[in-house]
């Protein structure tokens, strides 16, 4: 919590004001609401007196303050700005078309600020991005059995062997080997508790997590070998379908998910998951409880630990399990969250 007097009061300020130029920068929890907002929030303004600021979102939540429906804090602040959604819309209607810093500022973009941007949220510059997208689209067209030349040059490469070799690079295999190709597509989502990323093959969805869990990276490798495929950029079917129905989720408009899953572990950790999917909308388990309906009831702490393997989190609903003694317990999005998402669906159930 910020508790320097004067950046206290210049954020108060911000807030009067509704200052743009200060998202991101903190978040004040209003203790007459219990909610937190950005500083554009067009909510009444608090008084002074009732207002905590904080740097994170994160601790916003850990404070027991839950984000404001009207300025949605977790999701507008990792929300593109306005040019940079254009220009993302853009390759997502023709992701064939060149966009080199050239063409971009034709455009009338940024190129260092577009660069900065996809370097801070998704950890490469927009080129890489865009090469991906391409590629991707390119994957799929091979797939579909069009020829490796009409697939490169469409895709933009004026020379089978560039297109060949940025191919390899990203599959680890020649566009003609494409039928050895495992691709695993990753998106990054926003959702009220701040941004997540889902990944699919073409057979379900393999991951749904927080952006900032722990040891994510670990998770990405683990999926690599697993499956043995690369993660590239890019959606398919089942991300576009989840992305609406985790929309529909935190709307409190649905109660339980359909998509397929393709979730790779041992026998008895995908037993443990799909207990989990039983667990009902609204309700909760103890880790006793799913360990009895296994039939193994002295494998608690071996069915915690499965839980904990979870890569797919509110679709398999491990956040639903919780201490015989009613406490809330380890959850990989963080506690704050794992209270958040059981109101939310008590609440919604309750008002169903």
């Amino acid at each position: 919590m910020i508790t320097e007097r004067n950046k206290i009061q210049e954020f108060y300020q911000a807030l009067l004001e509704r200052n743009s130029h200060y998202i991101g920068a903190f978040y004040v929890g209003v203790r007459t609401t219990n909610v937190f907002c950005i500083s554009t929030c067009r909510a009444r303004k608090p008084k002074l007196e009732n207002v905590e600021f904080y740097t994170t979102a994160k601790e916003a939540l850990q404070c027991g303050f839950r984000p404001c429906k009207i300025c949605k804090p977790t999701e507008n602040v990792d929300e593109p700005p306005t040019d940079i959604k254009h220009l993302i819309n853009l390759v997502s209607r023709d992701p064939y078309r060149k966009l080199k810093d050239q063409d971009l500022r034709r455009l009338g973009y940024s190129p260092e600020k577009i660069r900065r941007w996809f370097k801070s949220h998704h950890g490469l510059t927009f080129q890489a991005y865009h090469r991906m997208i391409r590629m991707n689209c390119a994957y799929e067209d091979l797939k579909k059995g069009n020829n490796v030349t009409n697939s490169a040059f469409k895709s933009g490469y004026g020379s089978l062997s560039g297109f060949s070799y940025t191919f390899k690079n990203l599959f680890d295999q020649a566009p003609k080997n494409v039928g050895q190709v495992n691709v695993i597509n990753v998106h990054r989502l926003t959702t009220p508790l701040g941004p997540m990323y889902v990944c699919a093959t073409s057979k379900g969805i393999c991951l749904l997590e927080f952006t900032d869990r722990r040891m994510l990276e670990t998770e990405f490798r683990d999926l690599m070998k697993r499956l043995k495929a690369r993660i590239i950029t890019g959606k398919n079917e089942h991300i576009e379908a989840l992305e609406k129905q985790i929309r529909e989720y935190f709307d409190g408009e649905r109660f339980h998910f359909e998509v397929p899953l393709d979730t790779p572990g041992t026998a008895f950790q995908k037993s443990v998951w799909k207990k989990l999917l039983e667990i009902p909308f609204g309700e909760t388990r103890s880790y006793k409880q799913q360990a009895m309906a296994l039939g193994k009831p002295n494998a608690v702490r071996a069915v915690a630990s499965a839980n904990g393997q979870n890569r797919v989190s509110i679709v398999i609903p491990c956040h639903r399990v919780i201490g015989s003694d009613g406490q809330l317990t380890g959850y990989g999005g963080g506690l704050p969250r794992k209270k958040w998402l059981l109101e939310h669906e008590r609440k919604h159930l309750d008002e169903n």
